[in-house]
């Protein structure tokens, strides 16, 4: 299953690319030239870089195609993992010289190391892949093995990708002096409703992950700051829905969602305050929605 970005009541899928060589696993497309050179040496901030190094997951559209670009904007150099290499390499090229990318599965222990292979330091690490499949209540029974599965992958992409992620990065984080860590959730993380079971189930999760980190590096000079967007028009209802592009844009109808923009905003914002501040939680809805239920639609 492809692994989407990371959203809220509503967000953009983030996919990932492929593999090379040159460090990248065997049997995949080759990296373009600069995704090759990042692959052959330890992954670190440029001498010149302003802000550092900055890790953004999911990154090959939506939210986290935005973030790092909102990031690489404010002065950090980007290292971008996902699946969708062509859209990878989109993203990456758009940004310039100060961006690299290299193929990532969160569900994926294997990938998580090798993507997060030969960063010595780092200060800012966004866990935005993630996603939701299907809108099924919890009692259906008619497709119970095929749902199961779904609540499965959303469990994998969305919970323990992030904890597989930390983990990886952490020690690059602490080296840093002054990390951060931004773990993308969604209203969803801390609402419910019907037949989003298995997607609310799996981002309360993330929030209760991300809850646990901050007591557990309390002391360690890691900021941990969780995003909670609402809807966001991205394609996070287009995967949801299997790729059915009316039911999907019915989401948004007679409304004006939040933007992956809008969202990157809040991240770059959140990672560039002041050492001793941290934005435990920063929750972003459209003027027009009130809660993961209640939204104003205009006729």
């Amino acid at each position: 299953m492809a692994v989407v970005s990371a959203d809220a009541c509503d967000t953009a899928p983030v996919t990932t690319g492929p593999a090379g060589s040159s460090g990248f696993p065997p049997g995949s497309a080759e990296p373009s030239t600069a995704e090759s050179s990042a692959a052959a040496r330890p992954v670190a901030a440029s001498a010149d870089a302003r802000r550092g190094l900055a890790v953004v997951t999911g990154a090959s559209s939506g939210i986290g195609a935005a973030s790092a670009r909102a990031l690489a904007d404010a002065g950090f150099d980007v290292l971008l993992g996902a699946r969708r290499a062509d859209r990878l390499a989109a993203v990456a090229a758009d940004i310039g010289p100060a961006a690299r990318s290299r193929p990532l599965d969160v569900t994926d222990a294997a990938s998580v190391q090798a993507f997060a292979a030969g960063v010595a330091s780092c200060e800012v690490v966004v866990c935005n892949a993630g996603g939701a499949l299907g809108l099924a209540p919890v009692a259906a029974a008619d497709e119970a093995e095929a749902e199961e599965e779904r609540w499965r992958w959303m469990w994998e992409a969305n919970v323990a990708g992030v904890a597989r992620t930390v983990r990886a990065f952490l020690p690059a984080l602490v080296a840093s002096g002054d990390g951060r860590i931004v773990v993308v959730t969604s209203v969803a993380g801390h609402q419910v409703y019907p037949g989003g079971g298995g997607y609310t189930a799996a981002k309360h999760a993330a929030a209760a992950v991300v809850q646990t980190l901050r007591l557990e590096l309390l002391g360690q000079p890691v900021r941990i700051i969780e995003i909670a967007p609402g809807m966001v028009d991205t394609e996070f209802s287009l995967v949801r829905f299997d790729g059915d592009a009316g039911r999907a844009a019915a989401v948004y109808t007679g409304t004006v969602p939040l933007t992956a923009d809008d969202v990157a905003d809040a991240v770059t914002w959140a990672v560039t305050r002041p050492p001793h501040v941290t934005i435990a939680r920063l929750d972003l809805f459209p003027r027009d929605q009130a809660s993961a239920r209640d939204v104003h639609r205009r006729p």
